[in-house]
């Protein structure tokens, strides 16, 4: 499936494109963070967004838990050095159960900083 970022694909995204323009206006370094891929279970769809702004402050979701927080941490990395990157995260059906999760899967979230 192939998804355009620019085109929110959730009402949620309305929200973190205006929260991208006012980081900017006021001067902000901003990271776009989309989910671009899933495998199996995920919590979010393909096309989700999660906004980073060079403060750390952030706006929307692309897993939750753990996951976000990687992806926060590579967020700012990208605002610092530009270069934009695809990350993969997933959980095999036996560590989903072991740690309390009741599904697996997998997601690929592609990272880049928004000029």
């Amino acid at each position: 499936m192939t998804h355009d970022p620019r085109r929110p694909a959730e009402p949620e995204a309305d929200e973190v494109f205006a929260q991208i323009l006012r980081w900017q206006q006021e001067g902000r370094r901003v990271a776009l963070a989309t989910v671009i891929d899933t495998w199996g279970s995920s919590p979010r769809p393909v096309g989700s967004h999660l906004a980073v702004a060079d403060t750390g402050g952030f706006v929307g979701s692309v897993s939750g838990g753990c996951v976000e927080g990687a992806v926060v941490g590579t967020a700012l990395q990208v605002i610092t050095d530009g270069k934009p990157r695809e990350l993969e995260f997933g959980v095999s059906d036996e560590q989903a159960w072991s740690v309390g999760l009741a599904c697996g899967g997998r997601i690929a979230v592609y990272v880049e900083r928004v000029e």
